[in-house]
């Protein structure tokens, strides 16, 4: 794995790649989600095991690219994406995002058809909205449980945040190698003030376009290119509930001709995405789209 800066309004983000074995194999482009980095593939990347090109952004507002200036926002980071493609030469690819990055893929693939093959929506990309008048914060913190807490958290070493982690209920026994650079890529500062880089502005900001904005909410639904949903069978937490299940899908109306939905058992939202039972499900459908 290598990384590389693409210049983008209000900076230059970070983009991971990890290069194909091959010369001429495709390229794909992955998105992580709203607190994530793009080191968060790394499970996936993993079994992909080099027979196409993986390109990972940080997204701004988090790790390599959080000093990127300007607002955040599900477009903005569509139209970046656009920006990572015209930089390595890419043309027409495959998208796969995880929880707010399918969103972000559903929204490239509408606003940018000539650039987006087809799409991978990992645990993401259908919306529930909220009624006018909840408090974003609080849903976001309801939601998102522990890993928004620690965005005001500091920490006093590198174990610390790794004992964090690994007590996270979602991420217990998936701990690995590419788990802990992933998490590691997070950090800024110094001991003993190490604190997450992940912007809280760019979450708020994000975390409301899924919840309420209507060009984010409905991409899903208008998209130009065939996709594929696996969803997670427990949630952020690893409680039963998952974000999707048969019925909430179902009453969701996607068109079944467009979207294709698989539930990845045994997974929840976050372990379908670093785990090995997950990564796997995952790659096996990048690499069959």
């Amino acid at each position: 794995m290598n990384s590389f800066t693409v210049e983008v309004p209000g900076g230059a983000l970070e983009v991971h790649r990890w290069p194909a074995r091959e010369p001429g194999a495709p390229v794909v482009l992955v998105v992580h989600g709203i607190t994530a980095n793009g080191l968060s593939w790394g499970r996936v990347a993993e079994h992909l095991d080099g027979r196409v090109t993986l390109l990972a952004p940080d997204l701004r507002g988090r790790a390599g690219s959080a000093a990127v200036s300007g607002s955040a926002g599900i477009a903005r980071h569509a139209d970046d994406l656009i920006a990572v493609l015209d930089h390595v030469g890419a043309d027409r690819v495959v998208v796969a995002g995880h929880s707010m990055g399918a969103f972000v893929a559903c929204v490239a693939a509408v606003r940018h058809p000539s650039r987006v093959r087809s799409l991978v929506l990992v645990d993401g990309g259908v919306g529930f909205p909220v009624p006018d008048g909840v408090d974003v914060d609080a849903v976001l913190a309801a939601v998102l449980g522990p890993a928004m807490a620690r965005l005001s958290m500091t920490f006093p070493d590198v174990e610390a945040y790794h004992a964090f982690w690994r007590d996270h209920p979602a991420f217990a026994g998936q701990w690995s190698a590419a788990v802990a650079a992933y998490v590691e890529h997070d950090l800024t500062g110094e001991p003993p003030a190490l604190r997450s880089s992940c912007s809280l502005d760019a979450v708020r900001v994000d975390g409301t376009a899924v919840i309420r904005d209507p060009e984010t909410l409905t991409a899903v639904r208008r998209l130009p290119v065939p996709a594929v949903l696996l969803w997670a069978s427990r949630g952020l937490s690893n409680e039963p509930q998952g974000l999707y299940d048969a019925g909430r899908l179902a009453a969701a109306g996607l068109d079944p001709e467009r979207v294709t939905a698989f539930e990845v058992p045994d997974t929840n939202h976050y372990s379908i995405l670093i785990g090995d039972t997950g990564a796997r499900a995952v790659a096996a459908r990048i690499l069959a789209t």
